[in-house]
């Protein structure tokens, strides 16, 4: 009698292995869930950012706004017959210009242009 329990005990572990520790155990299971799970989320980060830059390449084609606003705030452009006005925090340094200085003719002491 103790040897058929033993027998069946030895066969209930072999029965258990495949299910717990097997190639489709729980336990691979869960871990190729976890593995699921990240990749949903990394893909739902991925189409955020498709939407976005994809929006963007759609202002950039059909509206002037994205164009103007890129010029303005990366390259420090403005408008033909636009001034310009920068206000400065008491104690701050003077930005430097993003646009070249055009050159001053030479004048003397009335305002007049020197003659060559």
């Amino acid at each position: 009698m103790r040897l058929i329990t033993l027998a069946l005990a030895a066969l209930l572990l072999l029965i258990q292995y495949p299910l717990w520790l097997g190639k489709g155990g729980w336990l691979a299971v869960q871990d190729m869930e976890s593995q699921v799970d990240a990749m949903r989320k990394k893909t739902d980060e991925l189409k955020a950012r498709n939407a976005k830059l994809e929006s963007e390449v759609r202002d950039l084609k059909d509206g002037t706004g994205a164009v103007e606003e890129r010029a303005r705030y990366e390259l420090g452009m403005i408008k033909h017959n636009e001034i310009f006005i920068q206000v400065l925090k008491k104690g701050s340094k003077e930005a430097p210009s993003m646009t070249p200085a055009k050159p001053l003719p030479d004048t003397d002491k009335t305002g007049k242009p020197l003659a060559d």
